[in-house]
């Protein structure tokens, strides 16, 4: 039976696991004490490594215990509040689900309380810009759209805004999906970019990553939509996941519905008509990829009522997404790009492609996820003037296999500046410096978005000594 009823939280022990250093530990924690319950949070790092956070709540009657876990609270709490981080595996978990906690989640939560309908958007590559996207379309029909999720947006916070029609856009990661999973929840309106290997490091094969994709469709109705990406083999096969209704995108291929380019035309074809959404040239982002992320976003907002002028309108002014294929500064004719969220190999494949034919000096590197890198470092080594790395737990096992693929190899180094200003000595005028890591960033860096704003602080020191348009 789906779990989806509303949890009244009033008087109720909660334990939040995982406070963390962005928004979603913080706004789970402050929606936890206006629903009147008592909550205690717990979290590995110390109180100095929280201070942000710890301030962000300063005022609220909230009990907190930093740099351990303790067993005992696990075992008196009635509910614990697990971040996505915490795998479902964690035995303090187990203790609390022996002692007959509820063990719930941010996303959870959010599914129980949203009085609306909601567009769940999941994907190893692109799930941020076609999120983004989506919300850009909604927001020409309904400026009350609300994007939340796994970008750094507190959904929970969020709710005081949102009414029965109020659209609603999430993105939803793997480890999320997993809670949604375990209360039987899925998206009104659910979509699937791309699956490729990722995270092979917290799961125990590729396999069981797919499983953990395709929960975002298994609780689906016979009233709900499933928009898949045909061209995809690995997500094209989960469109049977749940009893909702496929809606692909992709290529054409003459398919009597969906979303689909067409050489230059994105066409939208659904229940018997045929409408061209926007040309590709019109289109602002940059690459195949994007293309397919536009698809994909355009099929998900006319399902949930926007209109076609709608989504030409969203489409043709939308920006790039922070951290994905941003374009930083300009300098001796030289751009620098901040693509820090391409942590998996399909992601630095698509950057590579976004600026074919032009010099790449890439910045790659960093922490393993379990995933194999010497598919990846054949086609960089094809197509880079050169590779600068980062270190982490991954690098060396990268830096052989570039190598051994004739890579020109420069590092590893431990400082972004330093990174930076060795790609900035190799790249001629008219090349980018891509900063496309294909690793996760933790090490040397918080997580992928202080390894971004890095690159950017790294960058713009250069410009300042060097002179250039930023």
């Amino acid at each position: 039976m789906t779990d989806t009823a509303r949890l009244d939280l009033r008087g109720k022990r909660v334990l939040v696991m995982g406070l963390g250093t962005r928004s979603g530990g913080l706004g789970v924690t402050r929606w936890l004490v206006e629903q009147g319950a008592e909550v205690t949070v717990t979290d590995l790092r110390s109180a100095e490594e929280l201070r942000p956070s710890l301030e962000a709540l300063r005022g609220l009657p909230v009990r907190f215990v930093l740099g351990e876990h303790r067993r005992e609270d696990f075992a008196r709490h009635e509910i614990v509040v697990r971040n996505p981080a915490v795998p479902r595996e964690s035995p303090w978990l187990a203790i609390a689900r022996d002692a007959g906690a509820r063990i719930e989640m941010e996303m959870t939560l959010f599914f129980r309380a949203c009085p609306a309908p909601i567009i769940g958007v999941t994907g190893t590559k692109g799930k941020t810009t076609t999120a983004t996207l989506c919300a850009g379309i909604l927001r020409q029909w309904r400026p009350d759209t609300v994007l939340a999720g796994n970008l750094g947006r507190s959904a929970l916070e969020a709710l005081p805004a949102i009414r029965s029609d109020t659209p609603v856009v999430l993105e939803l990661s793997s480890w999320q999906l997993e809670g949604l999973d375990e209360h039987g929840m899925s998206p009104h309106i659910a979509v699937l970019t791309t699956i490729s290997p990722d995270h092979l490091d917290r799961y125990p094969s590729f396999a069981a990553y797919v499983e953990a994709k395709r929960a975002i469709a298994r609780h689906q109705r016979p009233t709900d939509w499933f928009v898949v990406n045909r061209d995809d083999p690995v997500a094209w096969s989960c469109r049977a996941a749940g009893a909702a209704r496929v809606v692909p995108f992709g290529r054409d291929d003459g398919a009597r519905e969906g979303a689909f380019w067409q050489g230059d035309r994105l066409i939208w074809r659904f229940a018997g008509d045929e409408v061209e959404l926007l040309h590709r040239s019109e289109f602002p982002l940059a690459g195949l990829h994007a293309v397919y992320d536009a698809l994909a976003a355009a099929a998900a907002a006319l399902l949930r009522g926007a209109a076609p002028p709608h989504a030409r309108l969203g489409l043709a002014t939308a920006q790039p997404v922070p951290h994905r294929l941003e374009r930083v500064a300009t300098l001796a004719g030289v751009e620098f790009i901040n693509d820090t969220a391409a942590t998996a190999p399909a992601a630095v494949l698509a950057a590579l492609e976004a600026f074919a034919g032009r010099p790449i000096v890439l910045i790659g590197g960093g922490a393993a996820k379990g995933v194999a890198l010497d598919e990846l470092a054949r086609v960089v080594a094809a197509r880079t003037e050169a590779v600068v790395l980062l270190d982490g737990t991954a690098t060396a096992g990268y830096e052989a296999a570039l190598r051994q693929h004739g890579a020109r190899v420069f590092g590893p180094y431990r400082s972004m500046d330093e990174a930076v200003r060795q790609a900035a000595t190799l790249a001629p005028p008219g090349g980018v410096v891509l900063l496309s890591p294909g690793c996760a960033s933790f090490g040397l860096f918080r997580d992928e978005f202080h390894r971004g704003e890095a690159f950017r602080a790294a960058v713009a020191r250069l410009v300042e000594e060097r002179g250039g348009a930023r």
